[in-house]
């Protein structure tokens, strides 16, 4: 018999000494994800929720990523115990769970997780997650592997990280910035002083909390701020920005023009 795979993920939100640098896969190429994996960064997020992602596609994604050195979350389109339960068959470890208001919708997520005796999900034998029934006990150790990360996309949600993290078996929080400057009226404008300074409180309050908190920025300057100010894992732009911000350099050096986009970061 085998042995559950480690998290190392959940292992580095429990290791101050290690702030994790990943970055977004939202081309939903296996081959894309495949060389990001073997690019240095500590993880990569396998984005489900704006990109045309299903299970099929995303389990040939984890198998790429799983040939690599870096560490794999899954941001789910929603926080629906299905979804849920579909992709932890499948392999996946650490779920983000996206747009989390209060507590009930942070504890319907943690409940998704679990088997019963500890929560909702339902039971199968032979899967990926358990290599196909060949770890010894995976019903019983599947828990211990499995982090839950909470994103906080909104004032409401901020106001309420008290009452969220006091439900059983989070592992995380995560900040969205792009939702949260939209939620605050200005959309698209993250580094505008009030959207700044809500992230500031938020990560200060996670920090009281004993939870840590992540966050993504679309270029190295500004995740490089969000480090110092105390975020415990932090991701910098996506494979796709990363494509177009090459593509515009060669395009710019060989037309002496540049294409413009929009904000190359992700939300």
């Amino acid at each position: 018999m085998t042995t559950l795979p480690k998290n190392k993920f959940k292992q580095w939100l429990n290791d101050s000494d290690k702030v994790p640098v990943g970055t977004w896969l939202m081309t939903a190429s296996p081959n894309v994800a495949e060389a990001i994996g073997w690019a240095g960064f500590d993880y990569v997020v396998l984005d489900m929720e704006h990109v045309p992602i299903g299970v099929p596609e995303a389990i040939a994604i984890m198998q790429a990523v799983a040939g690599t050195p870096t560490e794999l979350v899954v941001r789910l389109p929603w926080n629906d115990p299905v979804i849920v339960k579909r992709m932890l068959d499948s392999g996946a470890q650490t779920l983000m769970f996206p747009y989390i208001q209060n507590a009930e919708e942070a504890s319907q997520a943690v409940l998704s997780t679990r088997y019963p005796g500890q929560g909702s999900r339902g039971v199968a034998a032979v899967h990926r997650a358990s290599r196909y029934g060949t770890v010894a006990n995976y019903l019983q150790q599947a828990g211990e592997e499995i982090a839950v990360i909470l994103q906080l996309e909104t004032p409401e949600a901020l106001a309420a990280m008290e009452d969220i993290a006091a439900v059983p078996d989070i592992d995380g929080f995560f900040v969205g910035p792009g939702d949260l400057s939209a939620a605050m009226g200005r959309i698209g404008d993250i580094r505008h002083a009030d959207v700044q300074d809500a992230i500031k409180k938020a990560v200060a309050k996670s920090q009281e909390l004993g939870l840590p908190c992540g966050i993504v920025g679309a270029e190295p300057e500004l995740v490089s701020h969000y480090r110092e100010l105390g975020f415990r894992f932090v991701a910098v732009g996506s494979d796709m920005s990363m494509m177009m911000s090459r593509a515009k350099e060669y395009v710019g050096a060989l037309k002496g023009s540049v294409v413009e986009t929009a904000d190359s970061g992700v939300y």
